[in-house]
């Protein structure tokens, strides 16, 4: 057993004292009064301040440390080895729309990480298609000779219809949708824009199969963006950013997602994306328990101003505090997790208990992760100790040591 005293832990409900937690195997045992000094033999972690929050699980990644996903070559293995540096626990390998080849050889790594998940890293989990399916004008960095429509791909039996043929060797939405349907257990979720051709059919077709699909780089109507909802949409895409401004008499798709209990949206806590006070009035709408906080991290993360990456096949640019374009357009950004808890809590001004809400336990609710994002006795121990400026001191991912700051060590007392 492991024994983490000294630190408060970030409870569902509140910010406890000081306490002991211990840890059995892969599991929380027991927490315990800072006080009370349970019967070993046990592992003993002094932390001497800081917090014990539920690890961080990033429902939207294209990258970090100048690794993309699309890159090949064990690039998903390579950020799951990264991510717990920063407090990250469990994520979705993240897309931007691309070739069919180049997204049934993600999907593929994707598939290996689950059956064969790597020791010492973040859990890979079923990955985030930011995909083919959205509104050129709200495309942003998505690759526009990628982006398609869903017009005929599916039939009125719920099924994908042969009929509609391939696109050639520039490819087409049904070889894109044909692969999504060979890597159904790789495929979580699917961003999509309401008002593109088609998207009904489509929502419907996805979440037949089990996939979450979420509303995101779109100019639709609220109208519009209603009957996504009501066909099976549950989750929104980077809420605000490349999509039409919340308009009075416009609501538009974001005015739908924070009227709608129904769906859960994700927010870009990069301090650039979105303004600290959308960030409170996102919270006001809706609540902790129905946002997400993500990075929507790319290749630029933890990489110096003027450093350059890639996202997909096009070369970004590390300025302003976020990732560019060439051309100057928003392309991600480069926030870790950690740094999101701190724009959160610094900027933002929330709870630390709202903060650990957003990063952890509505995305693992979201996501059917059961026992995990919250810490109690019987829940998975994937942890992250923060210390008293909320910088990434332990990372734990099932019970083991995955990742200890210079100077945290990893030396500690039997008891």
């Amino acid at each position: 057993m492991i024994a983490l005293s000294g630190a408060r832990l970030v409870l569902p409900d509140r910010l406890s004292d000081p306490a002991l937690l211990l840890i059995e195997g892969d599991r929380i045992a027991a927490i315990h009064d800072a006080t009370s000094v349970p019967a070993g033999p046990y592992e003993r972690v002094p932390l001497d301040g800081g917090y014990v929050l539920p690890g961080f699980i990033d429902v939207h990644v294209h990258g970090l440390a100048g690794i993309d996903t699309l890159a090949g070559d064990g690039s998903v293995a390579a950020l799951a080895a990264r991510l717990p540096r920063y407090g990250v626990t469990a994520f979705c390998p993240t897309t931007v729309a691309c070739p069919p080849a180049a997204l049934a050889r993600f999907l593929a790594e994707v598939g290996l990480l689950l059956d064969a998940p790597p020791a010492g890293a973040a859990r890979v989990l079923p990955a985030h298609l930011e995909s083919h399916f959205i509104a050129p004008a709200y495309r942003g960095a998505q690759p526009a000779a990628c982006l398609r429509t869903a017009a005929g791909c599916v039939t009125a039996a719920g099924r994908l219809d042969p009929g509609t043929g391939s696109g050639g060797p520039a490819f087409g939405a049904l070889d894109v949708l044909r692969i999504v349907e060979r890597h159904q257990r790789e495929v979580g979720i699917v961003t999509l824009a309401p008002e593109v051709d088609g998207a009904l059919d489509l929502i419907h077709w996805l979440t037949a199969r089990g996939h979450r699909v979420a509303l995101g780089h779109s100019g639709a109507s609220f109208d519009e963006s209603l009957a996504a909802i009501r066909a099976g949409a549950r989750h929104a895409t980077h809420l605000f950013n490349r999509m039409a401004p919340l308009d009075r008499r416009e609501p538009g798709l974001a005015g739908a997602v924070l009227a709608s209990p129904a769906v859960a949206a994700e927010l870009v806590c990069d301090g650039v994306h979105v303004h600290p006070a959308m960030i409170r009035l996102a919270l006001a709408a809706k609540g902790a328990a129905r946002l997400m906080a993500i990075t929507d991290g790319t290749a630029g993360a933890g990489l110096a101003e003027g450093a350059q990456a890639m996202l997909g096949d096009q070369p970004i640019t590390v300025a302003g505090g976020a990732a560019r374009l060439a051309d100057g357009t928003l392309a991600g950004s480069i926030a870790t997790m950690d740094q999101v808890v701190r724009t959160l809590v610094g900027d933002a001004g929330l709870t630390l208990v709202e903060a650990a809400t957003m990063c952890a336990t509505t995305p693992a609710r979201e996501l059917g992760l059961d026992g995990r994002g919250a810490i109690a006795a019987g829940a998975v121990a994937d942890l992250v100790v923060l210390d008293p400026q909320l910088a990434v001191a332990r990372t734990y991912v099932a019970g083991r040591l995955a990742y200890a700051a210079p100077g945290a060590g990893s030396s500690s007392a039997r008891a």
